[in-house]
């Protein structure tokens, strides 16, 4: 724990901690969002169900894409409305939408099982909210430099050609040429400058209620949704996911906590995450799980899908994705800043209090957890790679059933952890690692994020090995010389890398280009392009009285 975390006053989810279960190595599946909610939802790692791109995009941009998690699929939330659960995502889904048409809804929360929306289908990006920058921007610009050169060159030359007299080229065909060119270009030009309009909006259930998305008092707005879901259904089970958008850039805060954290607009955007949990579990003004006596009878997990976003500065320099502490990389890469998240599980008089489990653990575990509690039998037709947390959490077993965990950088093996059964020992090896730039950085700061293949990466043949339980950082690669069983642990991972990729089956590409473009056919709008599909039905939706501090 560094002083920067230690520093942020999250009395709230500190007291969450203190009385329930804390995972010290609770790792995400992925260390990018959408890849790692497929596998929160499904209990599988996201290359089974086609959420692991082969492309450099690993996530959904815009929301009149086509992929998403498939509806073969089946969630958490399938099976307990299926055993009578209430049902409700508030907040990011980031999970696709729309296939075919832009009403069919077949990669919406209300099609895997949710039977209440209230949030985001995409993401918060900074180009959701003016004056943040554009995390595109550079981007666009790299490639229309090369288009637009691409394109003059082939202009000159079949100009030459033509005067020359090679062959002759019809004025028509160059006029033809020169029209699409302009079209397209006026087309990209028009998204990316209407992107928020077309991308960031609110949603309830199938409905388009705030278009473009309003940040004032939206974390509020959140946890009244929840605080409202829990009233309407605290005499019958239910499943509440709240998703939060804080604090994935673009950074916001209420007016009630901007400005009162010494760590800045992310400090302030944390300390409203944790006056938002306080108020739904711990007693900060409602206390409603309190109120109903349900404190008793409901488990509560927090968590992130993964590490801090170490890339995110400001123009005016201020840090905006956080910091991992210790460890090293971030959000986009497998070393364990990028996929080590809390783990906090609190059910008063089920698991004991102020109990730290140090074992490997992941967010896939959290579907079968949930889905035996609620007496729900767990599908025979496929692998399920999460396990059962209860009898850890209750000191049934003292081991984690993860003997091995895959870490995938999106759909390419990139390292294995190795906890073996009769070791404190954690091995991890890496096959490639990502280049980070500026070298001595402990990021891909040109661009962004980094990236699996190609000249972003440096293979490992050897591969690297680390021990984390001596190494936690993975500063110092051991070698043969430092380990005397280096060879040994190689061959038994590889044997467990073998296993694992015979399992997988081939399937459909969800995060395939065709998949991720924007396609216009599916574009949502609550009123009319004419109108830059603004709306607002949300304005009047009444928000909690804030105290901060």
């Amino acid at each position: 724990m560094n002083q920067a975390a230690t520093s942020k006053r999250t009395p709230h989810i500190d007291r969450l901690a203190k009385e329930g279960v804390t995972l010290t190595q609770h790792i995400a599946a992925s260390p990018l969002c959408t890849p790692s909610r497929a596998a929160f939802l499904t209990g599988r790692y996201p290359i089974r169900s086609g959420m692991a791109a082969f492309s450099r995009v690993g996530v959904f941009l815009f929301s009149a894409s086509s992929g998403g998690l498939p509806s073969e699929e089946i969630t958490f939330s399938k099976l307990l409305k299926q055993r009578g659960y209430a049902t409700a995502l508030i907040g990011k889904w980031h999970l696709g939408m729309n296939c075919e048409s832009n009403n069919d809804f077949c990669h919406h929360p209300l099609s895997h099982g949710f039977d209440y929306f209230y949030g985001l289908t995409v993401t918060n990006l900074r180009d959701c909210k003016p004056g943040q920058g554009s995390v595109f921007l550079k981007g666009v610009q790299m490639y229309l430099v090369i288009l637009i050169q691409i394109l003059g060159v082939t202009a000159v030359s079949l100009a030459v050609v033509h005067y020359v007299s090679f062959f002759k080229v019809p004025f028509e065909a160059l006029g033809f040429c020169l029209l699409i060119t302009c079209i397209s270009l006026a087309v990209l030009i028009f998204f990316f400058y209407h992107f928020r309009h077309l991308n960031c909006f609110l949603m309830r259930d199938h409905q388009i209620i705030q278009q473009p998305l309003s940040y004032e008092n939206l974390t509020q707005r959140l946890t009244t949704e929840a605080v409202r879901f829990i009233e309407r259904n605290h005499n019958a089970p239910f499943l509440l996911v709240l998703s939060y958008l804080h604090v994935h850039t673009a950074l916001y805060a209420s007016k009630m906590f901007r400005g009162k954290s010494r760590h800045g607009l992310y400090g302030d955007a944390v300390e409203e995450m944790d006056w938002s949990v306080g108020m739904l579990i711990l007693g900060q003004i409602l206390d409603v799980l309190e109120n109903y006596n349900l404190s008793n009878r409901s488990l509560v997990y927090f968590s992130s899908d993964q590490g801090a976003h170490i890339e995110e500065i400001s123009s005016s320099g201020e840090v905006h994705g956080g910091c991992n502490g210790i460890y090293k990389g971030g959000k986009s890469t497998n070393w364990e800043g990028g996929i080590r998240v809390p783990g906090l599980l609190r059910w008063p008089g089920v698991i004991h209090a102020g109990t730290y489990i140090d074992d490997p653990t992941s967010n896939m575990d959290i579907f079968p957890t949930i889905v035996k509690l609620a007496g729900a039998q767990l599908p025979y037709d496929r692998i399920i790679d999460g396990h059962d947390l209860m009898p850890l959490l209750q000191g049934k077993v003292i081991r984690s059933k993860h003997e091995f965990l895959f870490h995938y950088c999106n759909a390419y093996l990139n390292a294995v952890r190795w906890h073996p059964r009769n070791s404190e020992s954690v091995w991890k090896v890496f096959f490639f690692t990502p280049n980070f730039t500026p070298e001595d950085s402990s990021g891909c700061y040109d661009s962004h994020v980094c990236f699996c293949y190609g000249g972003f990466i440096t293979q490992h043949d050897p591969p690297l090995l680390f021990d984390l339980s001596r190494d936690p950082e993975e500063k110092v690669p051991l070698t043969p010389e430092t380990e005397n069983r280096f060879y040994e642990i190689l061959s038994v991972i590889q044997l467990a890398v073998d296993n694992h990729t015979r399992s997988l089956q081939a399937v459909s590409d969800q995060l395939s280009w065709n998949n991720l473009v924007w396609k216009p056919w599916l574009q949502l709008c609550c009123s009319s392009f004419f109108q830059f599909c603004y709306c607002d039905y949300d304005s009047e939706n009444s928000v909690p009285e804030v105290h901060s501090g």
